[in-house]
Order: C-alpha cells, then structure tokens, then sequence
C-alpha cells in the first residue's frame, strides 16, 4: 500500500472521490461532511447541517452537486462552489445508510433502516419510487454503471438485484408516464411496478453490509456479518453465487471491485484491508491498522485511486507504484512494460521487446520492478524490487535480443535493497541486513565487502566510475568504493531518485516536495522546494533540469531559479529533453512527446551565462516580453538588458537612469517632458558630472535656484551674471542677493539690501567690504548708526581656477548592452543638437518669468532681460544660444572607439539595499527603513490601510537590525548591519543576506499563553490588548520553514476567533440593561473556536444569560453541549440540573436572533450572525467575515486592514517564494 494522503477525524462512515478535481468528500459520525485536497493535503471546507452521523455522501458526476444522506432522516443535496444545502428530501422513517446519484439521470438511490430503498429526482425534488422487499435494515444500495439495475444488500442475509427499466420508460421515454402511469393508491400500499426484483442472492449466513456491481463485466461482489466476502455472475435470466472468499477475523464493511486491475478490495472490523485476486480466488495482500476498525471503501472513477474510512480518519492510498523503472543510454531508452525489458529508440521512434522478465510467483502487486540500471559496455541491466524486502536480478541482453531470435537469458538474482553497476563488470549491493556494502561482478560473485559510510544507510546510487551517493536519514554522501572515504556530504530531505546531467558535472536529487541541484562534489546546492509532489527530472542539452510535478513540467537553472514551463493533465516521467520536446514515459508505460516552449528559461541561462549576442538574438527573433520578465531582469542586476524589451517610455526611463545610461535617459525624458522625470534626469547627470544634461535638466524645471549654484560650482561667472539679471526681472530678492553673492559683487548686494529696506545691513555690507561713499550716503538716512565689528572678514566667492566641460571620471569600458545602445540610432536621437538650446527652444511659452504670467514685471519680452535702467541695450539679451555643446555631446564630434569612454566608478552594494532586493517579507523592508516600500507590500499583501499601530513595531525592527559602533572623535558613529543565519554550519550554502529580526514565532506563542491566562481571569479589555499586540506582530515576523508557516498561521487563526468573541463579551458588557441584547452575544460568544477551559466558560455564561431571559429551549442547546465536554462532576451536576429544568418547558420566552442549528460567522461591526450560504465580505489579513454593508471600513479585528480588499496572503518566510 503507497499513503498518498491521510486524515485524523472523527469516525469516517462515507466517502467519494471527485471525479476530475483532487478532492474528496468524508462524512463523519460526529454529523460534519468534510472535503478535502488529498493533492494538497488541505481541507478545502466543512459542511455541518446534519444532526447526528452522516453515512452516506457521493459526488455528482458532472454538476456541482454532492449528497448526503444521515441519522437524522434526512437527505441533503448541497452545491460546492455555493457552499451551502440547496434542499432536504425528507421520506425516510430511519437512518439513512447509503446514497448515490446516477450517472446518466437525475436520480439519487438511498438505503434506510426503514428497510426501504427510494429513488428520488433531485430535479423535481420528488420521490418516484420506493422499493420494497427487504425485511431488515437496508445496508446499501447502488446503480449499475450502465445497465437499468440496482443492488441492495441487507441484514436480512439477501442481496437483491432490481429491475428499474420501467421506472427509465415511465419517467424518460416520451409519453411513457400516461401509458405506464399504475393507480396511485397501489403505488403508495407497495411501491409500484416502476422497480422490481430481477434477483434474490442468498448465500450468507449472517446479515450483508455491502454488494457492488463489477464496472464491465456481469458480476457481483457482496461482504457480510459472516465474515466473508462473496462472488456472484448474473445473466438475463438468473444469478449464482461463484465462489467464496474467506480470510476476514470479522464483520465485513464494504467490499469493491478494482476499476483497472483483476481485483476484488475488502474492508472489516478486523481492522484490516485485503486484496483479492479475482482470477485465483485467494487473497494476495493485507494491510492492518493498530487500533482503527475499517468502515467504508471508495474508488476513484479514472484514477489508479482508493480510499479507505476508518476509526480516526481516513487514508487515500495506491495498490501498487505506477512509476515505470527505466533508465536511458545514449539514444535509447529501456524500460521495463508487462514483463518485459524494452528498448525505445529515440530518433526513429521504434519501440522493441528485448527480453521477458520472470516475475515471482511469490511478488504481490506492489512488488515490480523498482529500478533498472544499465550498463552499455557489457549490455547487462539490473532490476530491484521489494519482493521479500529487497531483491535484484542481473540480466545480460543478447546483442540480437530485438530481433526475438535468441530466448532470453536466466536472471541472476539476490537480496538487496539496493543495486547499481559502478564500473564496467562490476555492480555494488547494500544488504541492510549485514550492514554491508557488497561489490559483484556478472557472474553474481562477490569480489569485495565493504562498510558503508553510515550506518543508517538504506539506499545507493550511482555517482560515477567507482562511486556512490550513500542516502542516510536525512543526508546524501559520496562514497569513494576504491578508496573506502566520504568525499563529499549534503543534508537533505528524504531522497527518492538521482539524475546526473550528461557530463556528469551536475547532479539533482529529488524528494518528495524538494530539489535540490548541486555539483558532483556536492557543493554550492541549492534547493527548490514544491508543493506538489515532485515526479521527475532530466537535464537538457543547455545544462537546464527539467522536471516534473503531479500537474506541471517545470524548469530550474543552476543558479536555482525555477518556472512552469505548461500544465499537465496527467503525470508523466521524464525520459529525456531534446530541444523544444520533452519524452516522457505515461503511467501505462507508453513513450510520449510532449512540445514545449523553451524559450523562457534559455533566455534567462543564457543571461545566467553571460552569453549577451545570444541574449540580443532571442530579443530580437522572439515574442519574449512581459512585465514578469522584466522584474527578473531587474532583480538580477540587468536593468540595461530589459531597456531592449520595454516600449514605455516612463519605464524605459526608470531602467535607463538605474542602470546609468544617460543618453537614453535623456532621450526618454524629451519624449515624456514632465518635471519629474527632468529632476531625476538631473539628479543621475550630477552624480554623474555630466553638468551639461544638468543644466538643461535644471532649465527644463524652471529651477533658478539649483541652476546658479550649478554655475558657482563649476565656475560659469558669465552665466552667473545673467541668472542675476533673471532674477531681477523676476522680482526675487532672495535670488538676486543669492546670485551676487556668488558672483562677489558687494554693490550689487548693497543695491538690494538697500531696495529691501534693510538700509543698516546695506551700510554694514558698504562699510565693511570698503565702500565708503555708499556708506556715507546710507548713514545719513539710519538715526542709529550700526557698529562694525573689528575682526569681521570679506565675504567673496573664491575665484575658479579651473573650468572644465565634464568633471573627470574613470576611464573603464562599456558592458555589451550599453556599447549597443550608444552605437545605434538611439545613441544618436539622445544626443544633445545645438538646435536643443537655441532662443527659439527657450521662448516666452517655455520660461514664464514674470510674476503674474508676464514676461517682466513691466510687460518687456523676456529678449530686452539685459537693458540697462536707462533703456540703453546691453549685449543683446538673455540669449540661450550662448551656451555651447562640449565635443563630447555633439553628433558630428564624436570620437572614434565609442567602447572606451568615461563612466562613474561602480559603488559597493550596502547591506540595506541587498535586504530591499529579496523579496517579499515586509520585514526586512521595515529593517532596512524603507518604511513605504513595507507599507506598499503589506498593504499588497494583507490589505492593510491603518499603519499607526504598527509605527512602535517598525521602529523596534529597524532599531534591531543595526548596531551602532562609536568612531573617533569628529566622526559620525558606524552603522552595523546586524543579519540572519550567522549560526550556519561550515560548508553550509551561505544563506540568502537579510536582516536579524526581534519578532518570532516563539515570542508571539508566549504572548498567546499570557493571553490565555488573561482570559481564565476573567480581565476581557486587557485579553482584546494582547490579542491586537499578537494581530500586530505576526505580519512582522520571520520564520525560517515552511512548518513554522503554518504555525504562524494556525496562530493567526486562533486570535482571530479569540478576537471576534471579546469583542462579543465586551459589547454585551457596554449594555447591561439590555437582556435580550446581552443573550444573544453571549450565545455568539459560544460559537467562536476557543480553548475548552475558556468555551466552557463562555457556554456556562450563555446558559445562565438566556435560563435568566427564560429561553429554556436555547439554555437547553448550551448545556447539552457543555455535557459533550470534560466538565468536573460539580459543575456537569449543576448543567445536568438546569438542562432538566429546561427540559420541563422547552420553550422560548422571548424570540431570539440566534439560530443554534445553522452555522454561522460572527461580524464584528454588527455583532451579527451571517449564516452559512448568506453574503459577506472578508477582512483580507484575519479572513475575518462581516455583513456586505461593512465592505470599505477597517477591519476592527486588528484595526489594520481594509474590509473587502483584495491581497495575496500572509508572507512570513523565505521559504513562501
């Protein structure tokens, strides 16, 4: 038996696969139908309605639609994708055992303890037939899967066969109902003629649970009280029992036929499962449980699926592995089909049998072959099994064995777990047994025994001439066999299977949810972790792995970076990727190609690999694009690369100034012509020293400021001089005492101050810096003359010494893409023209100087800025074409060698900036303080709006991620980044670099508990804090697997409910006058998933809240489900007292808004209930639920989030990527 899937749950009495999605429904004795992901291993819902165990449930074949069929009489036909009960059929006077729809018409066949069996339209929501006959409980019943037929098995020690095609003509055929219509009072005393009994089968001696039509063929399987499970033929004309199959200890359960092997599968109380072989009659398997008996058996209609119920859950489980063992060897593949060793030849597709493979006559179903290793130099294979706990046979192919000439040859077999050739004429063997690795040659001989390197060693494989991967617990060696030593270990997951790349260079272990690629020295691994069960692998030509999962192939680069290369409707296994098609081997055993698109991942390797012309050929020649590729590109570091993939200029911008392209940039920035792309434009041209695109950026903002600064600093006095006279036809003081003070022009400064009004500053400036006559002339007009300070020093701009066009940098070659950029015609279009700073390009519609949307203050056009007072003409205005293009910039000047050319030295990476650069863990963005870049992300990811509760929190983060070390005197203290995964094991992968984090999963389990202890004292307000301190926390912390994930979660879970429910209790505590008001929020209080010490409490409170307001009825509801609990015998005395006084009149004094028996979500806002198929709108972080009316408010659960937001989900690891 292979577990693919197990459950923990109350009693399991039902079950059913679904027959396309990966789903199945288990109803259980406690009256809950749960459905359940066994893919995912998740539970998808819960559906709790009936009262009392549920028996019977089963999926439609088409439609949304499943029914349940229970103790409490009741028949529930509910749609899935609603989640709720669409209608009850009621008519039944017992329980009901079974249900089943019908494959073709809508009808739904039920089995009762009234020891009836109705067939009901679930369309017309009608009964139509009742068949009577049986005179004890009705254990099952079922439709043949083609055939007008159905099967009873009762208590009454019969299986019944009944003939429904009457009922078919009576309801389907045209005009069939009048013709065949029977008068309905013999209709309503026996059932009608609609169904009769074609057959009676007895047989058994005690009563029958179970009987099961075959799918194809005209047989029936039947199991009993008597512990026996019986084979029944029918024909037209009567039915005979076949044979008898004894083995069970006890009462059968349930008993099927295999939907695609030769078998007959059983269940009992025994505690057991068997197989049954039909042909032979005998049982082949048993599989046994501890303690749980066996109640109920399912098979999936399509595929090689069963499951099984049992005392405390269920299991979804195979017979026997599909996989197919095979191995490949140049251009061929060999495989092992039907009993045969096979050979596929890859490029002519001829598919030949070379030898048969004997089979143990002692093999069960799960026991063929295991694995197939070959050896081209001899033509020899090996093939392991588990027959009797590991064996191996070692066949030598004939060289004309496809012909079909020669027989085929003896196998030399042996025990072993494990069987892989290691040189030309040897193999090695593990005996787990003897602890020893044993090393044969052809003949079977052994030639040397050696230990292996672990004792716990439990398979090997093959890892080159004379080598071993050893699995060991949770580590792989490499063995050297020769040399006796351990080369090279790795810790991993458990390791299923091993695939080498052609040059053994590269080597791949797959587990069950991981991959992890390594070198064949098993260094610098890194590991892919899946959800899905991982299938298979094989490298292509490119040095790229191809693998598979249960429903995708997907590919992974060395370096780790996986994606979904397409979807799959079935697994397959991967033989070998040549090109753009994948062969693969099918769960039949037949050879399929699958073509698939390539381009993506050998676009990123060639990335990988530096090899740019090929990089530039696929941008050219392919459809690649995309923004998904483009982030890749940029988390890479290849901004310049995505600059060919991207049309928009904005972003085409935002790549070329992060990159350092400046032509481009500035060629984007024309296009665009908006402010801020011009000031980034400028910022990226001075860090730079490209001062000549920062003064046409500070030209295109208007920024007069920044502009004359540019001009002191690189020591432009001539340009100084007109942003002063700028400035004056402006109006702007500020600016003009600014830019005379840059130019060291003392009268100027003295003319202003003075036309300001600060006539004692404009004498102190005159005075100090030797002006006498001003200064004379300005302390007539002051009636106190300001003293001059004896020591006071001139203040004048230093004279430039030097002017050049571009500050000096390295000079260093350009990368690939930007020689590319600056050779074509994009280079060309950003270069500035003359034309560019020409008058005309810096008319009046350009620069609006004056104050109120005039040129001057006076009306003058802005080409008279340079006229004198006098009106006399100076040098002819302020004309922009004085500004000169350096060689450099100019198209026609452009030297020869473009590879060679000046470029900013490239700056370290800090530490903060790679934490920004990993992902998507809002933590480590708070920890870098890049507090709007964490917001963005958890409002992204959780829906959060109101960060002021998380302010302390973010600031304690970024806080616990430096540490800050004292310098030398006069010197700023050092910031030292403080980082995860500084215990990693040497020779360890280096872990990604993030930051160290104070929040975590055991600090937010501790405030749990000090909550629970809160809530026992009764102190509610203080309980609600601490539950917003953790609801604050969690989107905060880090943990480091995918377990802790779900803890996180688990825990989110449970403060949420705590959450909802004090909320309730404090509500109720704010109107005390209000008794009908304060029932009604304690019996929801009750309805949240607490601790049982705190649900006794809130039931107690409820009981007493609703016995005081006379709602015995209600009272009676919480003190039977308090009994359900472990009480002490006190208080179980006390609840047994008041549940009898209600019992005396249970009724209802005052009509609640409570209804016990439909579940329901509590809204927080309201203090509403909203019951089970009701609207409502989620909170997207607590995946709290709230009446539609409350969507766009925030979230009170947590005071966080936006009610109604659409987010991602919760990312609290590295491990979520």
């Amino acid at each position: 038996m292979l577990t693919k899937f197990e459950t923990k749950s109350n009693r399991v009495k039902g079950l059913s696969f679904h027959p396309k999605r990966p789903w199945i429904l288990a109803s259980l004795h406690s009256g809950v139908v749960q459905l359940w992901d066994y893919r995912m291993g998740t539970l998808i819902d819960r559906f709790d309605e009936h009262d009392g165990p549920v028996r019977g449930v089963h999926f439609h074949k088409s439609q949304p639609l499943f029914v349940s069929g229970g103790d409490d009489y009741k028949i529930k036909v509910w749609n899935y994708k609603l989640r709720r009960c669409l209608f009850t059929l009621l008519g039944h006077l017992d329980y009901i055992r079974t249900v089943q729809f019908h494959s073709e018409y809508p009808w739904i066949v039920s089995a009762s303890d009234d020891q009836t069996i109705r067939i009901w339209n679930w369309q017309s929501r009608t009964c139509i037939s009742v068949l009577t006959g049986h005179n004890h409980y009705v254990m099952c019943a079922c439709f043949h899967p083609k055939d007008d037929l159905v099967v009873s098995a009762s208590l009454d020690q019969t299986v019944r066969v009944w003939d429904i095609s009457g009922l078919r003509k009576k309801t389907v055929a045209p005009g069939g109902e009048d013709v065949l219509r029977l008068p309905q009072m013999n209709s309503d005393l026996f059932g009608g003629g609609d169904a009769v009994v074609k057959y009676v089968l007895e047989g058994h001696d005690r009563g029958v649970n179970w009987a099961a039509f075959h799918p194809t063929l005209p047989l029936i399987v039947s199991g009993a009280d008597d512990r026996q499970v019986k084979l029944w033929r029918m024909n037209d004309t009567k039915a005979w029992e076949v044979d008898t199959l004894r083995g069970h200890v006890n009462n059968v359960s349930c008993v099927l036929f295999h939907a695609r092997q030769d078998i007959i599968v059983s269940n009992s109380e025994d505690k057991s499962i068997r197989v049954w072989d039909m042909s032979k009659r005998t049982g082949t398997q048993t599989f046994r449980r501890e303690h749980d008996r066996f109640w109920i058996l399912a098979a999936h209609p399509e595929v090689n699926l069963l499951a099984a119920g049992h005392d405390s859950g269920m299991i979804v489980f195979k017979l026997e592995r599909e996989r197919p063992a095979y191995a490949t060897h140049g251009g061929t593949l060999y495989y092992v089909k039907e009993r045969f060793l096979r050979a596929y030849d890859y490029q002519s597709q001829r598919d030949n049998p070379l030898i048969s493979i004997r089979r143990s006559s002692t093999a069960g179903s799960n026991q063929g072959p295991r694995t197939l290793s070959y050896n081209p130099a001899e033509s020899a294979v090996l093939i392991t099994s588990d027959a009797d706990g590991g064996t191996y046979e070692l066949y030598l192919v004939p060289k004309d064995a496809a012909s079909g000439r020669e027989p085929s040859p003896e196998a030399k077999r042996g025990v072993g777990a494990s069987a892989v050739f290691i040189a030309r004429n040897r193999f090695a063997v593990l005996d787990k047994g003897a602890g020893q690795l044993l090393i044969k040659n052809l003949r079977n001989e052994v030639t040397k025994k050696c230990a292996p390197p672990c004792p716990a060693t439990d398979a090997v494989f093959y890892a080159g001439t004379g080598m071993l991967l050893c699995r060991s617990e949770d580590k792989m060696v490499l063995f050297d066999v020769q040399q006796r030593t351990n080369l090279a270990e790795i810790n991993t997951p458990f390791v299923k299977y091993v695939v080498w790349s052609a040059d053994m260079a590269h080597v791949t272990l797959l587990s069950k949810h991981a991959i992890i690629i390594a070198n064949k020295k098993l260094g610098n691994a890194c590991t892919v972790h899946e959800t899905i069960r991982v299938k298979s692998a094989a490298w292509d030509d490119t040095g790229v792995l191809v693998y598979t999962t249960l429903n995708h192939i997907k590919y992974c680069l060395p370096n780790g970076d996986s994606g979904i290369i397409r979807t799959l409707d079935a697994p397959v296994y991967i033989t070998r990727v040549f090109g753009n098609i994948i062969y693969c081997l099918d769960r039949d055993g037949k050879n399929r190609q699958i073509q698939v698109d390539t381009t993506e991942y050998v676009f990123k390797l060639a990335l990988l690999e530096r090899k740019f012309d090929q990089v530039l050929a696929m941008i050219r020649g392919s459809a690649l694009c995309g923004q998904s590729i483009i982030a890749y590109l940029q988390a890479k570091g290849f901004p310049e690369v995505a600059l060919h993939f991207v049309q928009d200029e904005r972003t085409r911008f935002a790549l070329a100034v992060e990159c350092g392209n400046i032509e481009i940039a500035l060629q984007s920035a024309q296009e665009l012509d908006d402010k801020d792309t011009w000031h980034r434009l400028g910022v990226e041209a001075l860090r730079q020293g490209n001062h000549q695109i920062v003064e046409f950026s500070y030209h295109k903002t208007k920024n007069f400021e920044r502009l004359s600064f540019l001009y002191l600093i690189t020591g432009n006095l001539e340009k100084l001089a007109k942003m002063l006279k700028i400035a004056e036809m402006r109006s702007d003081s500020m600016s003009r005492f600014h830019n005379a003070l840059y130019l060291g022009d003392v009268r100027e400064r003295v003319r202003i101050l003075e036309e300001a009004g600060q006539t004692a500053l404009a004498y102190v400036t005159a005075a100090t810096h030797g002006l006498s006559e001003d200064a004379e002339r300005l302390a007539e007009g002051l009636e106190e003359v300001p003293p001059l300070e004896p020591g006071a020093q001139l203040l004048l701009p230093p004279q430039p010494i030097l002017r050049e066009d571009n500050w000096p940098l390295l000079t260093v070659s350009k990368g690939f893409f930007e020689n590319l950029a600056a050779g074509g015609p994009a280079a060309e279009d950003a270069a500035l023209g003359e034309e560019e700073l020409e008058a005309g390009a810096w008319g009046e519609a350009e620069l609006d100087l004056g104050e109120d949307g005039e040129a001057g203050a006076a009306g003058e056009p802005f080409v008279d800025a340079e006229r004198g007072e006098d009106g006399e003409d100076g040098e002819g205005g302020w004309e922009m074409e004085d500004l000169e293009l350096p060689p450099d910039m100019a198209p026609a000047a452009a030297a020869p060698g473009e590879a060679a050319v000046f470029a900013a030295p490239t700056a370290g990476v800090p530490a903060v900036q790679r934490w920004l650069q990993q992902g998507v863990l809002a933590a480590d963005h708070v920890a870098a303080g890049a507090f709007d870049s964490a917001m963005r992300l958890l409002n992204r990811q959780l829906g959060i709006v109101n960060f002021e509760p998380l302010k302390p929190l973010f600031l304690e983060v970024h806080a616990a991620a430096l540490a800050v070390a004292p310098g030398l005197p006069g010197m700023r203290p050092l910031a030292v980044p403080l980082e995860r995964g500084w215990g990693a094991e040497e020779g360890a992968p280096a872990p990604a670099p993030a930051p160290s984090q104070p929040l975590s999963l055991a600090l937010l389990e501790a405030k749990l508990q000090a909550m629970y202890r809160t809530v026992t004292e009764g102190k509610f307000s203080e309980a609600l804090r601490q539950v917003n301190s953790i609801l604050w926390s969690i989107p905060l912390t880090v943990v480091e697997s995918r377990r802790e994930v779900d803890d996180v979660k688990e825990l989110l879970s449970i403060v949420k409910e705590y959450s909802i429910g004090l909320r309730c209790e404090l509500e109720r505590k704010t109107a005390p006058d209000d008794a009908k008001r304060g029932a009604e929020l304690a019996a929801y209080f009750t309805h949240t998933k607490l601790q049982p010490a705190h649900l006794v409490l809130s039931l107690r409170s409820a009981m007493n809240a609703t016995f005081k307001l006379k709602c015995y009825a209600t009272s009676a509801t919480f003190c039977r489900r308090m009994l359900e609990l472990a009480l002490p015998a006190k208080t179980q005395q006390t609840v047994r007292q008041v549940l009898a006084a209600c019992e005396r009149a249970p009724t209802d004094a005052v009509e609640l808004s409570y209804d016990p028996r439909n579940p329901f979500d509590i809204c927080s806002l309201t203090f509403t209930p909203i019951y089970r198929g009701n609207r409502f709108v989620e909170d997207p972080y607590t995946k709290a639920r709230f009446q539609p009316e409350c969507e766009g408010k925030v979230s009170p659960v947590g005071d966080l989030s936006r009610i109604g937001a659409s987010a991602s989900g919760l990312f609290c690891s590295p491990t979520q990527r």
